[in-house]
């Protein structure tokens, strides 16, 4: 497996943990009864964190189908190389540094480690029309 789609397959993973994060805060805060009920009337959360990682996770979301096209695209058409390899991988580890830094209310770098995030995406959208 390429580097690429090793770093693609543990960005699915992350995706699993953000979705994990949240609702495992949510229960914490609303008890066991709450997330086994339909939820019909969800509370307001008291933490501001358990909204902090349901936002990190929506960010993740917003970005992740596109990271997935174009590491596939890439793979598909032999475009890998030293643009994908860096991107996916500033890509995921970006990803991975936004949840502590949102969770945490951390301004300003939370900021920057998203655009680190995008710059790795573009540098895999970039490989697909050029050649380095």
């Amino acid at each position: 497996m390429t580097i690429e789609l090793t770093y693609l397959a543990a960005t699915l993973v992350l995706a699993l943990v953000q979705i994990l994060l949240p609702a495992f805060a949510r229960t914490r805060e609303f008890g066991l009864s709450w997330n086994a009920g339909a939820r019909d009337k969800t509370p307001e959360a008291r933490s501001p964190v358990v909204g902090r990682l349901e936002r990190a996770q929506a960010n993740l979301f917003e970005t992740l189908p596109l990271f997935i096209g174009a590491v596939l695209i890439a793979q598909v058409a032999d475009r890998t190389g030293a643009l994908t390899a860096w991107g996916a991988a500033l890509y995921f580890w970006a990803r991975v540094a936004y949840i502590p830094l949102y969770a945490l209310g951390v301004p300003y770098i939370r900021s920057l480690v998203w655009l680190v995030s995008l710059a790795g995406l573009a540098l895999c959208l970039l490989a697909l029309f050029i050649r380095v």
